[in-house]
């Protein structure tokens, strides 16, 4: 049985009330797939940056959790019926 390896880098960044993240899957070669998500502070709410990190990299692997199922459809499509 042969092993692979892919792996996911996230990426935070926040300005403000604002924080947003990246998640990008290198699965071999130069294919990658990239989610992105989104958090916003309510301004009420007292200022835990954590929460705004878990949200949106939360989001973010949501995100390229669908992409990465939607790539896998396109490659079905393409390999479905008679060969």
């Amino acid at each position: 049985m042969k092993a692979k390896e892919w792996s996911v880098e996230l990426y935070i960044t926040e300005e403000g009330s604002d924080t947003v993240a990246q998640a990008v899957l290198f699965s071999g070669g130069e294919k990658r797939t990239t989610g992105r998500g989104h958090a916003r502070r309510n301004p009420a709410d007292r200022e835990v940056p954590e929460i705004g990190d878990e949200l949106a990299v939360s989001r973010a692997l949501a995100d390229l959790a669908g992409r990465l199922h939607g790539v896998a459809d396109k490659d079905i499509a393409q390999f479905a019926g008679p060969s």
